[in-house]
């Protein structure tokens, strides 16, 4: 825990540098650490802690039910009862969260937003994982997707379980080649969903 704390806020000065030969590996596999899933944690501090933990740990931001100010700094993490804290908004912009951590979203039901946008890690497989988690299918309203360059058709059209989603934003995602078609069975799938494409 004591190297997670020291090593988080060199994270976003690594975007900014070169990476010298060897040092894309040692990033992968420190973010890999990152999200692995901890499953104590999840039973002893609750599913909203442990993911709260998880996405903070990996540069993404939450907001919380009832409040406005999202939650950005790991260390100031609030504490209380599990009753207290549940995650409502995710803002993982620019962060490191990938497939093998999406466990930590099976118990949140109170998600309504969700905001990936510029995740390098982010791929098909993760909006289908994402689509498969039923609570997800019940509370999430608001989805944006921009500058994932390993979305595709595929992984969008995927989405297609989440039956209360009612904003889905899709920006510059070069992998998708048949928007027409996709955006039509998305259409078919959840009527009342609102589609807003920046695709050019």
């Amino acid at each position: 825990m004591i190297f997670l704390q020291f090593a988080r806020p060199y994270l976003h000065i690594k975007k900014q540098l070169p990476s010298p030969p060897g040092c894309r590996h040692f990033w992968g596999w420190l973010n890999a650490v990152f999200n692995r899933v901890d499953y104590e944690r999840i039973k002893e501090a609750g599913p909203d802690r442990a993911a709260s933990e998880w996405l903070l740990r990996c540069g993404a931001k939450v907001r919380y039910k009832g409040f406005d100010k999202w939650q950005n700094d790991y260390n100031g993490l609030p504490t209380g009862t599990r009753e207290q804290y549940k995650i409502q908004g995710i803002d993982a912009t620019e962060s490191c969260i990938m497939y093998r951590g999406f466990d930590y979203l099976d118990g949140l039901e109170h998600v309504e937003e969700i905001k990936l946008c510029k995740c390098m890690y982010i791929e098909d497989a993760c909006l289908e994982r994402l689509s498969k988690v039923e609570n997800l299918q019940k509370s999430l309203k608001s989805l944006d997707i921009i500058t994932c360059g390993n979305v595709s058709d595929k992984g969008v059209i995927s989405l297609n379980t989440l039956s209360n989603l009612q904003h889905l934003f899709l920006s510059d995602l070069p992998a998708i080649k048949q928007r027409e078609k996709t955006v039509e069975l998305l259409q078919k799938a959840i009527p009342s969903l609102h589609i807003k494409l920046d695709l050019d």
